[in-house]
């Protein structure tokens, strides 16, 4: 398979002299939700309209891929070696990797609706939260619901009448948590109390109105710096904890979706990217590189930081 490579166009920052490669993988048609598993050193993602799960060695450069009935917005890693937490249409389910079984576990929303499930992951001790949207984003409704699930399957409503949750990350450190409504252009963060999982001081984190595309998925580094997608924008923006753009990478690819921080040393950033999926079509890719693709950039001189594992059980 082609796998062209580019140097980022405009200066990032004194560290950075990024390499842009995508990876021998499949296409997707809505790629999301990237997670990369320090023990296994391996990376897995979601195709959302492709109704698929992936998982790619880079060691080995192999591929595997699992098909669910719905559409997966998000997943996280558990307790389980090879089981999955899914975030797909109105549930959380549990996927096991060997056989591919599904076990639903948990419906958050009602069935049939028009919502379905998108951005989730763990927060730092384990609890898994979730925002929901409006599956026709051209109908501009915010009928969406952002949920934290608890090891004991309680489930807890944080936030609602929400466009299209996305960018969830959460620092640790800092004991902040980052949300953006898509529809918005707004990034927000909340103090975040791990010991409770309670939300307070709720503040605008970042505004994309001076910068192209709108906020999708994030990540965060060890600098405690927010790694935001910017659909239809191009770039990947780094954000430091002050909400200052510290530096901004040009993408070949007009939609990227979410980044994570994986590689044996957590300093190559994946991002998946949006190709045939969605509500609006893709521009083609600059450069040889296909809509859809997903990225691993290289020479950026930051490292992320490993993503927590839900804390209860899938069965």
């Amino acid at each position: 398979m082609f796998r062209p490579t580019q140097k980022s166009a405009i200066p990032t920052g004194p560290r950075m002299t990024p390499t842009i490669t995508a990876i021998d993988a499949p296409v997707a048609a809505l790629g999301e939700s990237p997670v990369w598993c320090t023990e296994e050193a391996i990376l897995y993602w979601v195709d959302i309209d492709g109704k698929t799960i992936h998982r790619h060695d880079p060691a080995t450069n192999t591929h595997e891929m699992r098909s669910i009935d719905g559409r997966p917005g998000s997943i996280a890693l558990t307790s389980e070696r090879d089981r999955l937490l899914v975030a797909s249409e109105h549930q959380l389910l549990g996927l096991d990797w060997n056989t591919g079984a599904i076990t639903p576990f948990a419906s958050l929303e009602v069935p049939g609706a028009g919502n379905r499930l998108n951005d989730g992951r763990c927060d730092p001790v384990g609890r898994f939260v979730v925002g929901s949207m409006y599956a026709d984003t051209t109908a501009g409704r915010t009928t969406g619901t952002l949920y934290r699930f608890h090891h004991d399957r309680e489930v807890v409503t944080l936030r609602t009448h929400i466009g299209v949750a996305n960018g969830l990350a959460f620092d640790a450190e800092r004991e902040r948590m980052y949300f953006a409504d898509t529809p918005t252009e707004r990034v927000l963060v909340f103090d975040y109390e791990a010991s409770t999982g309670d939300l307070s001081n709720q503040r605008l984190f970042f505004d994309y109105q001076r910068y192209p595309g709108k906020p999708d998925g994030a990540c965060i580094d060890d600098d405690g710096c927010y790694w935001s997608a910017s659909v239809y924008g191009w770039t990947l923006l780094r954000i430091t904890p002050n909400g200052d753009v510290d530096c901004r990478i040009e993408l070949p690819i007009q939609k990227p979706s979410m980044p994570c921080f994986g590689g044996a040393n957590l300093d190559t950033l994946f991002v998946t990217t949006i190709g045939a999926g969605g509500t609006i079509p893709s521009e083609p890719g600059r450069d040889g590189f296909e809509p859809g693709a997903t990225l691993a950039i290289e020479g950026l001189g930051v490292k992320g930081v490993s993503e927590p594992r839900f804390a209860g059980t899938t069965r």
